[in-house]
């Protein structure tokens, strides 16, 4: 079966290819393995110069790059502009640090010298989700390469040309044939080359469901594995908060990407003294919301990335509704695209879908509570643990409530950001494994100790 790229403003094909037979994959991944010899060769500080040539790349055909994201998933342009310059920061803070943070670490014991060196594994498998179609790729690809490991992806089949696209970017920037590789295959293949053991690791950012499966094979092969597993993330507004302020960020944590995001504020959790107060504020920066045209320069909200996504939403928005919600629904309904008009619901239950599933949309669900402990016990009520943002002025008691909070990031009176800086994954079953920082750059090496003696 072909593999379509399908224009989600339009509804047209963009591209069309043929999917990767298993021989053609196993051919890639040998030459990826003949690729890894001389790679994980090189000095750190000779690979980093890589990385900082592909930002470049990255900067010098962003427009071209961001258009494409728009025509595959329906991001607005100005949005996917961002993501293109977030690849590129993440490559220039790899290049300027990899080197020093996988430097042998001395430890002082008893033998005449111990230390802890970092080596890579060799072929690291990324099965890769389509909402950030660069940044993802990017975020797993380019920690694991730096530390000398060889990439293969498995992009989600909507996202083709944005894959291909950035094997080109590696091999513009002067990478070596098949240190990085893009597989154009199906989930089954994608598991099958796993069962087969032709991969050292694996990074998997998607779905529950698809996720514990490729867990529990990995468990079974005893291979290293990342997982992003979403979330639902809580945005907590406590009395003394700046109201403003926080349904300002909220829109843009809810809505970015059209709610197609992991990381995106999926329920709002405030307290009853200012909760009339905040979905005022929010409601009032919503009706700003511009819909339509991805291309458009003006435009906050575009299309959803499937058609079969309408669907998904529709039976969430019933449930709440059969459960006593009155939904609010702003902008303007679209003549063509598959389009989900942005919607807030007020006074919403815990026992409605909405506050309980990971919703891929923009749908804002408001909880109200009636203090502070009442807000962590519904933050943590259900299976996700990625993200959580807590609004307060007082920002002891705030770092006071982080701590209460099950999840991998809590931001204080922000939006939960990937910072490359920062370590980025979750908890119970937002996944396991960290991205990003040092901590992702050593998910894929072997820790290795070494003590000698005299």
């Amino acid at each position: 079966m072909k593999i379509k790229s399908i224009n989600p403003y339009t509804e047209e094909v963009n591209w069309t290819y043929d999917p990767f037979s298993f021989g053609e994959c196993e051919s890639r991944i040998e030459n990826s393995r003949t690729a890894f010899s001389g790679w994980s060769s090189l000095f750190v500080e000779e690979r980093t110069k890589y990385f900082s040539r592909a930002g470049k790349v990255l900067r010098q055909n962003a427009e071209i790059y961001a258009e494409i994201i728009t025509k595959e998933i329906g991001k607005p342009i100005k949005q996917s502009r961002g993501e293109i310059e977030k690849c590129a920061c993440l490559c220039d803070y790899y290049a300027e640090n990899a080197a020093e943070l996988l430097k042998d670490e001395i430890v002082d014991t008893d033998y005449e010298k111990s230390y802890v060196t970092f080596e890579p594994l060799g072929v690291i498998f990324g099965i890769m989700p389509w909402n950030f179609p660069f940044w993802y790729v990017f975020r797993f690809a380019v920690s694991a390469m730096c530390a000398g490991n060889v990439c293969i992806i498995k992009p989600a089949s909507n996202v083709p040309a944005s894959a291909l696209e950035i094997e080109k970017i590696f091999l513009e920037a002067g990478f070596p044939e098949n240190v990085f590789s893009t597989l154009l295959i199906d989930s089954k293949t994608a598991m099958q080359i796993i069962e087969e053991e032709l991969v050292d690791g694996i990074s998997f950012t998607g779905n529950i469901d698809a996720g514990s499966e490729i867990g529990e094979l990995a468990g079974s092969l005893v291979k290293p594995l990342v997982l992003e597993l979403g979330g639902s993330d809580p945005f907590i507004i406590l009395e003394d908060a700046n109201i403003e302020r926080a349904a300002e960020v909220a829109v843009k944590s809810s809505f970015l990407n059209t709610g197609q995001n992991f990381t995106a504020a999926k329920r709002f959790i405030a307290l009853e003294d200012i909760a009339v107060d905040f979905i005022e504020a929010f409601e009032l920066e919503m009706q700003e919301l511009k819909i339509g045209d991805p291309m458009d320069e003006k435009t906050d909200i575009g299309p959803l990335a499937k058609k079969e996504f309408l669907d998904s939403l529709e039976r969430i928005l019933k449930d709440a509704k059969k459960k006593g919600a009155e939904p609010h629904v702003y902008g303007e309904e679209q003549s063509k695209g598959f389009f989900f008009r942005p919607t807030i619901i007020p006074a919403a239950s815990t026992d409605m879908k909405v506050c309980n599933v990971e919703v891929f949309g923009p749908i804002a669900p408001v909880i109200m509570v009636k203090d502070e402990d009442e807000a962590v016990k519904v933050a943590n009520s259900t299976e996700f643990g990625l993200g959580a943002e807590i609004w307060s002025r007082d920002l002891e008691r705030a770092q006071r409530l982080a701590k209460k909070i099950k999840s991998g990031f809590v931001a204080i009176n922000g939006m939960v950001k990937p910072d490359p800086r920062l370590p980025f994954g979750g908890v119970k079953k937002s996944g396991v494994g960290r991205e990003l920082s040092h901590y992702g750059l050593k998910e894929f090496v072997n820790i290795k100790t070494v003590v000698v003696n005299k």
